[in-house]
């Protein structure tokens, strides 16, 4: 008796744990019946909001839904501007579920990796279409946040500026998703444009580029056209220096020159203004007393004379030369 009480217990336990089922904040719950899945009077799959909800045990199973917000990168692929020159774009956006119900019948039971190639497919049509529209200039400075702005509201509306924007590779997968959707679901639906995202009961919050590049061929030839002009713009400057230090040697050799002449010019007044005022002193001594200058005079000439003993000088024995050298007495005894 207490055993079989205690297995009744646990049986109403596991009964009872099976039958709780909670679901996560940030995620969304569906419930499937024997595999197909509860829903409302409109025939739209039920979606339990997070928190403590009960199935019935063993029968019914839950299917979890992220309601988060997702990223997709994009793999970096080659576009074509307006003016019929390559780029290669890498570039990435985030998306939500916006509508569950719709989501799980659209993607065949929530695949998240169905949602993401026809979200990647239409992406990428979009964005090749409205890059086609730019220039390079636009599209790496003022015109990038209005293409990615525009490419959001595509994504989200099908349209843009008002006009209706149709990618068909695209649009065929999403139409008969949408129209699966219609099938699948009785009651008044809001209008929805089969060419969005929102038929699949998605949202695209952000659309961003990461990095634009040039094709490596491009690339390598640009970059040899740079490096030439930069080259060609080296040249230029080393001539204009090497013209430059010519100028300025050149003035500067002008400029020793001249003051070397002025120089020496200065030099020759001022030697002949020192003669000249030397001529004036010998001119004034001479005249105080001519007797003793002559004297001074001999002795000058004795002294550059006799510079060693080898020197000889042949004069006459009357010459004045050496009259200073004679005896005193000699010209009173003649």
């Amino acid at each position: 008796m207490h055993k079989s009480f205690i297995m009744s217990i646990l049986v109403i336990l596991i009964a009872l744990y099976a039958a709780v089922f909670v679901v996560q904040e940030g995620r969304r719950g569906i419930v499937l019946r024997f595999g197909k899945v509860l829903r409302d009077s409109e025939n739209k799959p039920l979606v339990y909001a997070p928190g403590l909800h009960f199935k019935i045990p063993f029968i019914e199973t839950v299917k979890n839904l992220d309601a988060r917000i997702q990223t997709m990168d994009n793999q970096a692929d080659r576009f074509v501007t307006s003016e019929k020159k390559d780029l290669i774009v890498d570039s990435y956006l985030k998306w939500r579920i916006s509508d569950f119900s719709r989501y799980y019948l659209a993607t065949g039971g929530g695949d998240v990796s169905q949602a993401e190639i026809l979200l990647k497919r239409k992406f990428s049509d979009r964005l090749r279409s409205e890059i086609g529209c730019l220039d390079v200039k636009e599209i790496v400075t003022d015109s990038r946040g209005r293409l990615m702005s525009d490419v959001r509201i595509a994504l989200n509306t099908g349209t843009v500026d008002g006009k209706e924007v149709t990618t068909t590779e695209a649009d065929n997968a999403i139409a008969s998703a949408a129209a699966r959707v219609a099938r699948e679901t009785t009651g008044k639906q809001l209008p929805v444009n089969s060419n969005s995202m929102t038929a699949l009961g998605i949202e695209v919050m952000d659309v961003r580029i990461k990095q634009i590049n040039l094709p490596a061929e491009v690339s390598g030839a640009i970059y040899q056209r740079m490096r030439a002009e930069r080259e060609a713009v080296a040249r230029r400057l080393r001539s204009q220096g090497q013209e430059e230090a010519e100028k300025l040697r050149a003035s500067a050799d002008y400029e020793v020159t001249r003051t070397l002449a002025a120089a020496e010019r200065q030099a020759r007044i001022t030697r002949g203004e020192g003669d000249a005022e030397s001529a004036k002193l010998f001119a004034n001594t001479f005249s105080q007393a001519p007797e003793f200058y002559s004297f001074i005079r001999s002795l000058h000439a004795y002294e550059i004379s006799f510079n060693n003993n080898q020197d000889i000088i042949i004069l006459s024995p009357d010459s004045d030369f050496f009259r200073y050298m004679k005896s005193p007495h000699s010209k009173h005894d003649e």
